[in-house]
């Protein structure tokens, strides 16, 4: 009796490990579908975006706080969560005999990831350029994993500052590869619109809600806690990216096209006016992210929770402008310079109403104006960039991301310490009016993008790499579509056959298949 019921068990678990070992056999062959694959790589990409803008906004409202108190004699992990900061008086004496020391080390502290982030990424586009974008994707995101985990344990300013740094090197990388992936994966300018439209959808979120999430978990957990939960999300990431992409696996690189160097890349005028645009679109959001809340104190007495959650609001116009960018260049993509125009005068206009505001009601509106601009701007440019590529230089995308993502990090780079000194130095208004006039005066620069659409990129060359063998993830997801179609074409033309014309029928419709195949995906 007893035997029956081990060889009952044994045969459960063997029926249980057949149908396991089934359903990973389904899985891994769904995975090999070109489309699957398409939006595994722009998922994983994706939140490789948000993490790096959570882990950019995130010290936001616990850096002060934190800095403050190791400062004193008191750090928080010996307080009670949810205690007021006044409660130590050690804090609150020394904080006023050292306020201009404290705002130097948060803004220095601020501005270090981009700053390395920007020395980093020259050296970093150039290396994607060179072995592709997987392998440097996952080296950014194990470099952020082990940065976050340092960053959480750090219980100094010096540690703080290098961990900071190095979440800066592997978003350096991370990033850059990231959208350079994208850019490459989706070469047809309607799905590289919805797919860039898409990851900026991601970067924007981040953003807006890190702030929030980092505050509450501070306030009821402890500093450690949002690192650590965004360190997870970084490793996760990475294990997808080392399953399903499989960036060490032995691919061809060694018939890659050599890029365009990135310094002749950044001396060409329609990529300088891009990349130019990009970061003057983004000095309002940069610039008044570490200024307006201390503005809102003084201004309308903001309470905390409202100083929390200035930004979020701001999300759903943002996203809303990805929409209609994505679906009017989907329309109407002779006019991209025009979308971009528009958005920095939004972004003018709006930055410019800043300081008429009086309470918080008030504040949203222009606040969701700027991200709305951006919005535009972003959608319709960081395409833009891919396609001056594809017409007038290599179709490698490395370098020309990075000098996208050398854009926002100048902005952001300046931001947390510029920022502070005119506000000081000229005063709130001034600032904000600043802003917005550069915007504005910058908008007509775009008008020298507006023949670009006019430049038809030739496909002969990668067609001819597609033909001797594949160079990249790309061009492999096409040879696979391409095959599968030359197989379903060949097999439909088979069942119409009979007897001896069956072979012939085959052969026909390959040759069919090829030259339709040819037509419609370079035509």
């Amino acid at each position: 009796m007893a035997s029956e019921g081990t060889r009952g068990l044994a045969k459960s678990a063997a029926e249980k490990l057949s149908e396991m070992g089934e359903r990973t056999k389904q899985l891994g062959t769904a995975m090999q579908d070109p489309q699957r694959q398409r939006r595994l790589i722009l998922f994983i990409v994706c939140i490789a975006l948000l993490l790096d803008n959570m882990l950019y906004m995130v010290i936001v409202p616990i850096i002060p706080d934190y800095l403050a108190y190791l400062e004193g004699d008191t750090t928080p992990d010996q307080a009670p969560a949810g205690i007021n900061s006044s409660f130590f008086p050690n804090r609150t004496s020394h904080a006023k005999t050292s306020t201009e020391n404290l705002d130097l080390q948060i803004g220095v502290l601020f501005a270090s990831k981009a700053i390395l982030q920007l020395l980093v990424n020259p050296l970093s586009g150039t290396f994607i350029d060179r072995v592709g974008y997987d392998i440097p994707l996952f080296i950014g995101l194990i470099i952020i994993f082990f940065s976050t985990c340092i960053f959480a344990f750090a219980e100094n300013y010096a540690t703080l500052f290098v961990a900071r740094s190095l979440q800066g090197l592997g978003s350096a990388f991370a990033d850059t590869a990231g959208i350079a992936m994208i850019a490459d994966t989706y070469t047809e300018e309607s799905e590289r619109s919805k797919a860039l439209g898409i990851a900026l959808a991601f970067i924007s979120f981040g953003s807006l809600v890190a702030p929030p999430f980092g505050g509450i978990l501070y306030e009821f957990v402890g500093k450690r806690v949002p690192f650590l939960v965004l360190a997870f999300i970084a490793l996760i990431d990475g294990i997808l990216l080392l399953v399903f992409i499989k960036p060490f696996a032995n691919r061809t690189r060694e018939n890659m096209p050599v890029g365009t160097p990135i310094y002749k890349l950044m001396i060409d005028p329609y990529i300088a006016v891009v990349a130019g645009a990009l970061t003057v679109c983004n000095i309002p959001l940069a610039f008044l992210e570490p200024t307006i809340a201390n503005w809102m104190e003084t201004t309308m007495g903001a309470t905390k929770w409202e100083m929390g959650l200035t930004w979020l609001p701001a999300f759903f116009p943002h996203v809303l402008g990805v929409y209609i960018t994505v679906k009017l260049a989907a329309e109407y993509p002779n006019y991209q310079w025009f979308y971009g125009a528009v958005g920095m005068v939004i972004i003018g206009a709006s930055s410019c109403t800043v300081p008429a505001c009086r309470n918080f009601g008030e504040l949203i509106a222009p606040l969701c104006g700027i991200c709305f601009g951006i919005a535009l701007v972003d959608t319709a440019l960081l395409p833009t960039l891919a396609f001056l590529v594809d017409v007038r230089h290599v179709s490698v995308y490395g370098s020309v991301y990075a000098i996208a993502d050398i854009s926002y990090c100048v902005a952001y780079a300046l931001g947390p310490i510029v920022a502070g000194q005119i506000v000081h130095t000229h005063g709130f208004v001034q600032l904000n009016l600043g802003m917005g006039l550069v915007n504005v005066l910058y908008a007509p620069a775009l008008l020298f993008l507006r023949n670009v659409c006019q430049m038809k990129p030739s496909h002969s060359e990668r067609n001819v790499l597609l033909e001797e063998g594949h160079t990249g993830l790309y061009d492999a997801i096409k040879m696979e579509e391409r095959n599968a179609k030359k197989r379903g074409f060949a097999s439909s033309a088979g069942n119409t056959m009979s007897g001896g014309q069956n072979e012939m029928g085959i052969f026909k419709g390959q040759s069919i298949s090829e030259e339709e195949l040819s037509g419609a995906e370079y035509s």
